[in-house]
């Protein structure tokens, strides 16, 4: 007896995150993305790449004719936005439920030193720092290209090039604490935690955002003192709502008009001297916009990195 039908589309990482809202309002187990793995060159572990699948379960009961239908119309009207391809519908027994869930999802090496894992799964790769992140959760969950080259500037700003031991880093030098404005899922928090970071403030404005990321920072065994995490946004950080108010390196991974318009509520002031800001969620030909932002509050560029049409900035603040 069928119990499940699957949704699925596979699309360029563009348009994932959208896909997967869209998906999420029709499924109470969450979504999932699945991306293939490419390798550069004999020395490469795996290079996330290509285009993305986006799955959901609906439940076959005798709502799901009426559900279909409906989910039907909401990925036509986003397809009049940007044309989509047709989903694939594949009906999927009980008793194969979890288990066509968690077989389909990867783990994810990201940079030279890191791999994001799903909860259930042990790390292939005991030599790089696993994140742990729950695959059911619509975003964060690193395949996007904004998250991942979010993450390979967290590990150039953290870590040094010496062989690392039973899976932790040789040597690190992570900022005593860091503050993530929009936190999502706290993937980025937990990744800077883990490359040697002493404590985090994650901000959201979003109480499921806020509720994910500390059941990620759980499934990663950090401590709560260590990641604190509240509903609030630039404004709220520094008015001294939380433990603190500024920290050695700030994280923004939102959307280009956002990060312009926190810089006018003040993100550059929450960077201490000497500090950097990594900025990402931004497309291409947006990215000067952003530098200009930054610079207008006293920040100097320092690096870009690109995958595809998405982009990530370092800058930094003068001593």
């Amino acid at each position: 007896m069928t119990n499940w039908l699957e949704v699925s589309l596979t699309v360029n990482g563009e348009l994932a995150e959208a896909v997967a809202d869209v998906l999420a309002r029709f499924a109470p187990n969450g979504v999932m993305t699945e991306q293939s793995v490419k390798y550069l060159n004999d020395e490469d572990e795996g290079t996330p790449s290509g285009d993305i699948t986006v799955r959901v379960y609906l439940t076959a009961d005798e709502t799901l004719d009426e559900t279909r239908q409906k989910l039907e119309e909401s990925l036509y009207y986003l397809g009049m936005i940007q044309p989509l391809p047709t989903p694939t519908f594949t009906p999927i027994a009980d008793q194969n439920w979890m288990e066509a869930w968690k077989v389909r999802y990867q783990p994810i090496p990201i940079g030279k030193k890191q791999i994001i894992v799903p909860v259930w799964m042990e790390s292939p790769d005991p030599a790089r720092i696993s994140i742990k992140i729950d695959p059911g959760m619509a975003f964060g969950t690193g395949t996007h290209p904004t998250t991942q080259l979010c993450l390979e500037l967290l590990e150039v700003l953290t870590l040094d090039d010496r062989p690392q031991t039973e899976g932790k880093p040789s040597s690190v030098h992570g900022p005593s604490s860091v503050i993530d404005i929009g936190c999502g899922s706290g993937i980025l928090s937990v990744a800077a935690l883990k490359l040697g970071a002493e404590i985090a403030l994650g901000v959201d404005i979003d109480e499921a955002s806020v509720k994910n990321s500390r059941e990620n920072a759980d499934n990663n065994d950090i401590p709560a003192e260590k990641f604190l995490i509240g509903l609030g946004s630039v404004t709220e950080v520094k008015d001294g709502k939380f433990a603190f108010s500024s920290a050695p390196l700030v994280l923004a991974n939102i959307l280009a008009p956002v990060l312009i318009r926190l810089f006018d509520a003040g993100m550059a002031d929450l960077i201490t001297p000497g500090g950097a800001i990594i900025l990402s969620g931004i497309l291409d030909h947006q990215a000067d916009g952003v530098v200009a932002a930054g610079e207008k509050h006293g920040l100097t560029f320092v690096e870009k990195r690109q995958i595809n049409d998405w982009v990530a900035l370092l800058m930094k603040k003068e001593n």
